[in-house]
């Protein structure tokens, strides 16, 4: 097995993933919610 020391990888593009999920949930739940008012408003 290899000599892995806890703490010592490299995560880098593992963060850059997780900010990207994360800014793209945050838009889609804002346009989700933006349509709905949208809808409500119209009445449809």
């Amino acid at each position: 097995m290899a000599d892995f020391k806890h703490g010592t990888m490299d995560i880098a593009d593992h963060e850059k993933t997780f900010e990207g999920f994360v800014k793209f949930t945050t838009r889609a739940v804002i346009g989700i919610f933006v349509f709905l008012v949208f809808l409500a408003l119209v009445g449809a």
